[in-house]
């Protein structure tokens, strides 16, 4: 059996001086996991590391994106990060300077869990 996605949340970030595709990856990142609780740990009993997270960003130049340092921002989980071609880069024509937006998708997964219950408080 595959894992189960028990959870999705999407993001966005941006960094908007300095071009950074890897911040503003991490910014959607966070903007993500910031609009989500998961209680069923502590209400179960499982552990963290159970769980697979599974991330996917999404920048106009994917290969400036550093998916191991983001890998090692993630709080939990087992992890991992893809970047691909997505969201948007917006010219300033006044300065020439860019500003990236990047979004990202934030799945977790758990094994198939059989006779589920909460823990007695």
């Amino acid at each position: 059996m595959t894992d189960q996605r028990f959870i999705i949340e999407m993001g966005m970030g941006n960094d908007q001086y300095g071009q950074d595709y890897t911040k503003a990856a991490s910014r959607a990142i966070e903007d993500a996991i910031r609009h989500s609780a998961i209680p069923l740990f502590d209400a179960t009993g499982l552990p963290h590391s159970q769980m697979r997270v599974q991330v996917t960003v999404a920048v106009q130049d994917p290969d400036q994106v550093d998916t191991d340092a983001l890998v090692e921002r993630l709080p939990r989980g087992r992890a991992e990060v893809t970047a691909t071609y997505g969201g948007l880069n917006v010219v300033n024509d006044e300065t020439g300077s860019t500003m990236v937006i990047a979004t990202a998708a934030v799945e977790a997964f758990l094994p198939p869990q059989a006779g589920w219950r909460l823990k007695d408080r």
